[in-house]
């Protein structure tokens, strides 16, 4: 199963906007970049929206059946380990194989031993074609490499081989996901761990690793752009030249994750992407929650009370529903309203201070990354939620998929 190069994940966490969605990469594709839906949701979503992945399934089938698509689209099981890929493997045709909590896990010392065998021609000056500077490699920074990130590649190879063992050899696409960590992995990194990735035969189509800078939640990248674009060409470069040594499939390419609303980082991709002729996968998820609790503001009357209540709930619950997601937001409470001032807002202040427009007077990243992180509360109001949805869709639907042409594939793609 191929890919396309490229891909665009949106998450859905209440599976309402797959139409939506599906509008916003329809017009990118009339615009004439060839952009491929994969529709991903992770485990803890699954669990906290009280959702199965079939469910997400059904909502990609719909929306490409009704709106005439014919070309390939992906279910992606988000963020999956050996211990949570069981439920998703009759629905998913997409696995983002997460080893990021297996870095720095213990190799055994034959393990180790082997992998520096094999490196033995990659020592001296690793010349990376397009890259002007030859990268250093001794046994020092191999054992170093071997030490970090030899477990997890392991940990991949085993849902890897799990998966072939109940979908078949060639029936899903493989990407592996190491982005969830402190610390991120260098372009020499990226290189030796595609050649252990190689070496155990698991065919990545996308790899994510951790980036430098920050890339919380639903809020624009945080961090020194140069050195962002400097990372991001050379891991182009890296992967190009590992997919020619390593035999890896042609179709492999970078995986931004978090990926939403990087606004400042999108002209930086794009450009690099089109330099070097390579593809790119961009996965979101709750950039379109944020776009639901905006319809349901403008929708005003109960739809706006629902809205406000999220907020109000998710304000009086912070540390509850921050704390899964700590590494990723970065939250200033002193910029936070009380819950009496925002319900006495109209459904537009409280639009404009949720919806991500750089530069606008109302906008308050801190507003929206607690609304980001309070799903749960919309999870937990059932059936009205979902009622106010179906009640206020042609509203919700319209900023869905404005928020996905205008400011993400608009951008992403210079069209």
């Amino acid at each position: 199963m191929e890919l396309s190069k490229y891909s665009f994940g949106v998450g859905d966490r209440f599976s309402h906007q797959g139409e939506a969605q599906l509008r916003a990469i329809l017009k990118a594709n009339q615009a004439g970049v060839d952009v491929s839906p994969v529709w991903n949701k992770s485990n803890r979503e699954h669990g906290i929206v009280k959702t199965k992945p079939a469910d997400v399934r059904a909502e990609a089938d719909a929306a490409v059946k009704a709106l005439g698509w014919d070309k390939p689209y992906f279910v992606d099981a988000d963020h999956i380990n050996l211990t949570t890929v069981a439920p998703f493997v009759e629905a998913s045709d997409f696995f983002t194989l997460d080893v990021a909590a297996f870095i720095g896990n213990e190799s055994s010392k034959e393990a180790i031993e082997r992998f520096l065998t094999s490196c033995e021609k990659y020592k001296g000056g690793l010349q990376i074609p397009g890259i002007a500077e030859p990268i250093q490699v001794n046994d020092e920074l191999l054992i170093a490499i071997a030490v970090k990130f030899l477990a997890a590649t392991e940990q991949a190879a085993s849902i890897y081989q799990y998966l072939v063992e109940k979908k078949g050899k060639g029936n899903f696409i493989t990407e592996v996901s190491m982005d969830e960590v402190e610390s991120p992995q260098t372009p020499v990194d990226l290189f030796f761990i595609l050649k252990m990735l190689a070496d155990k035969g698991v065919p990545a189509q996308t790899i994510a690793p951790k980036f430098t800078g920050r890339f919380n939640k639903g809020v624009d990248y945080v961090g020194d752009l140069k050195q962002f674009a400097k990372e991001f060409e050379e891991d182009v470069l890296v992967i190009d030249y590992a997919v020619k040594e390593f035999g890896l499939p042609a179709d492999l390419k970078l995986s931004v994750h978090s990926g939403s609303d990087k606004f400042s980082i999108y002209p930086i991709m794009a450009d690099i992407i089109k330099k070097h002729d390579k593809g790119l996968h961009v996965k979101t998820a709750g950039t379109t929650w944020l776009e639901e609790v905006i319809g349901l503001a403008m929708a005003g009357g109960e739809a706006l009370e629902a809205a406000k209540e999220v907020y109000a709930s998710a304000l009086s619950r912070k540390d509850e529903l921050c704390g899964p997601y700590a590494d990723v937001i970065d939250i200033d409470d002193a910029l936070l309203p009380s819950a009496e001032e925002v319900n006495g807002w109209s459904g537009e202040q409280f639009a404009n201070t949720l919806r991500h427009i750089p530069g606008h007077a109302d906008y308050n990243p801190s507003f929206r990354q607690l609304v980001h992180v309070g799903y749960k509360v919309a999870a937990e109001m059932g059936e009205r939620y979902y009622s106010l949805l179906e009640k206020n869709a042609d509203v919700v639907g319209a900023c869905v998929e404005e928020n996905i042409y205008e400011r993400h594939l608009k951008r992403l793609f210079n069209l």
